[in-house]
């Protein structure tokens, strides 16, 4: 069977591009195709066969329109000759081409953010340079429509749909009118794996890229009032609004190796997870070190938090609701190995395992 294998970009180290690695891992002949490539940024794929489209060469100054090229560029790629595509993607991706021979299933992490679920976070903060928001903030006013119909044209192309949890796949309904089965994404639950002997366990823990809609800013508010033990890992562009509101009791870390982020996870009370997220991936490898989640009653974390078993949620996202769940939390006895067990069905194991069944039943279908 000839396979091809589809995403937005690889120039970074995220959920999506872990997804990837998956599905090359299944299936290590099939080339890549991606709109830009940095192997600077992420060295997963040394031994892949990725090709990228005209827009690696584009200039730097042109990059900021990239999601109106990558819509136009994916539309126009010719993938016919394949008698299987997927596409990971969250946005222009699933728009490839492909022929009546061809099935097209297409692992969706969202609808595209900056047209449907999040438009209104991108218009406030289009994050071009200074002085020039403005014409972005036109611009994509000025566009969201067609763009729109373009994102739904794109959608209607796959033969499947795969959701990454069911807040996704309820979005996908809402916004592309599609049905779609779940897949969770693969979650490396080896590496945070209960040591033997643990230490114990104090404080709580919290990560993620420091953005606004992450909601970071609640755990470190809340802990600041309670005046309990907070690490930080991770930075961003709300990184030093977050350490200004922080008390003594917060410590922020910035560059965290994989070995010690594992530490943390371990030895932590809880992990905190305010945000509203498509699933979220570092909460599940929190919970692989059988760390409890202290989680945003919306989105992902519906997937994977059992409140009193695996975690606590709260159902607000303001400073009261998470200090009442906090304290929930820190006066609860959890069993720790139990939570990393329940980990272990969103492990990479458990990814390509749903993956080739799908595969194969779709394929036994035709």
């Amino acid at each position: 069977m000839k396979v091809a294998i589809v995403c937005d970009w690889l120039t970074g180290i995220g959920g999506a591009e872990r997804v990837v690695l998956e599905l090359h891992r299944l299936y290590p002949d099939a080339p890549i195709y991606t709109s830009q490539y940095d192997p600077s940024k992420i060295d997963w794929f040394t031994d892949a066969d990725v090709r990228t489209t005209w827009l690696q060469k584009l200039p730097k100054s042109l990059k900021k329109f990239l999601p109106l090229l990558r819509a136009w560029t994916f539309s126009r790629l010719d993938l016919s000759e394949y008698d299987l595509v997927i596409s990971s993607t969250g946005a222009e991706a699933k728009a490839i081409k492909t022929g009546p021979n061809t099935t097209h299933i297409c692992y969706c992490h969202s609808p595209t953010h900056y047209y449907w679920i999040r438009y209104d976070e991108y218009i406030k903060n289009p994050g071009f340079p200074r002085g020039t928001n403005w014409l972005a903030r036109l611009g994509l006013r000025l566009l969201i429509e067609p763009l729109k119909r373009m994102d739904r044209q794109a959608a209607r192309r796959p033969d499947v749909m795969i959701a990454n949890s069911t807040h996704t796949q309820a979005m996908i309904k809402r916004y592309y009118k599609r049905d779609s089965v779940v897949i969770f994404p693969p979650v490396d639950t080896d590496r945070f794996r209960l040591p033997t002997n643990p230490a114990p366990r104090h404080g709580f823990v919290v990560a993620g890229r420091q953005t606004p809609y992450k909601r970071i800013d609640l755990a470190v508010a809340a802990c600041t009032e309670l005046k309990i033990p907070l690490v930080v890992i991770g930075t961003g562009p709300d990184h030093k609004r977050l350490e200004k509101m922080a008390g003594r009791n917060v410590t922020f870390l910035t560059n965290v190796s994989d070995y010690d982020m594992a530490g943390h996870f371990q030895t932590a009370l809880g992990f905190i997870f305010p945000g509203k997220e498509d699933f979220g991936i570092v909460a599940v490898e929190a919970m692989s070190a059988g760390t409890p989640l202290i989680a945003y009653q919306q989105g992902g974390s519906l997937d994977f938090v059992i409140p009193g078993k695996t975690g606590v949620f709260f159902a607000k996202q303001t400073v009261d609701s998470l200090t009442q769940a906090l304290e929930t939390a820190a006066a609860k006895n959890f069993n720790y190995p139990a939570i990393a067990e329940h980990a272990q069905q969103f492990s990479t194991a458990a990814f390509r395992k749903n993956i080739k069944a799908l595969i194969k039943d779709r394929f036994q279908e035709k």
